[in-house]
């Protein structure tokens, strides 16, 4: 039997607690709820989860679970928590103008264009994408849905409200771009926000989507999925990236994050590179 000082800090046993406690706050909420971050990487999702924890005022992960099954409340800032919602309208502007390049010629071709935004967060790139639409005349026909898991994110997105002191940082992304205009035309600046147009909202869609627990809903001509699959193992990123190409029509256009990646998937022969700098890549077959 083995027998521990009480000051003793025994690593080894400690990870496996820590491990075991994870694996039961996850089931649980899986269980309960039907959130599945099982499958998420570990050290991002231990890093978030301790952050909740102490966030919470708690000192034990055991503790967050019982406070996560029994408080709504505390559920939905624990969401908000283990979401990933670091965004910025034209974030990566090289992206934007490779799109403008090799993608929009491609999508003049097409009497109607279906544009799938994946885990969308609180919304710049999809309005990022609706303005460059609208400058390249292409915006009237095309329909743009923006799903993420998170209610509270999809409620912000959907407003379309951002704080005006990161107007000037947009700017300057959207410059880079390759924007055709002045930027401050898209928005309206009232006290510390910007209220972006209405008419940038005609043809969006915002909606609920689980990439990990929901399936297929439309079939699309272009589908970002940017700067997600890197929270996930490698597990849960094959199974997104079938949900992906299920989704995509033939000859659709899939737009990654800077480090992700087709390498090593079931899909990496289905697809060209139009740019594999930008991670921008056309479906074959």
């Amino acid at each position: 039997m083995l027998v521990l000082s009480p000051d003793h800090n025994y690593s080894p046993l400690k990870n496996e607690l820590e491990k075991l406690e994870i694996h039961l706050l996850l089931e649980g909420m899986f269980r309960y709820y039907g959130f599945d971050f099982r499958d998420y990487a570990l050290a991002s999702l231990k890093r978030r989860i301790w952050n909740t924890i102490r966030d919470e005022k708690l000192t034990t992960i055991s503790g967050l679970q019982e406070k996560v099954l029994h408080d709504p409340a505390c559920l939905e800032r624990f969401l908000l928590g283990l979401s990933v919602n670091v965004t910025s309208m034209f974030r990566d502007p090289s992206f934007y103008v490779a799109f403008r390049r090799r993608v929009v010629p491609l999508l003049r071709t097409y009497p109607f264009i279906r544009i799938w935004h994946a885990g969308c967060s609180t919304g710049e790139e999809v309005y990022s994408m609706a303005i460059l639409m609208q400058e390249e005349g292409l915006y009237h026909r095309c329909r743009i849905y923006a799903t993420d898991m998170n209610e509270m994110v999809l409620k912000q997105a959907k407003a379309g409200i951002f704080p005006l002191e990161l107007m000037q940082e947009y700017t300057q992304n959207y410059l880079q771009a390759g924007g055709k205009r002045s930027f401050s035309e898209y928005y309206t600046a009232a006290y510390d926000h910007a209220i972006f147009r209405s008419f940038l909202k005609e043809n969006i869609i915002f909606s609920q989507h689980n990439l990990v627990t929901d399936g297929s809903f439309n079939e699309f001509n272009v589908i970002f999925c940017r700067n997600v699959l890197i929270y996930f193992n490698q597990s849960l990123q094959q199974r997104v990236h079938t949900l992906l190409y299920e989704s995509l029509s033939r000859f659709g256009v899939l737009g990654l994050g800077r480090q992700e990646t087709l390498k090593f998937t079931p899909y990496e022969n289905d697809y060209e590179a139009l740019d594999q700098r930008e991670k921008l890549f056309r479906r074959t077959r």
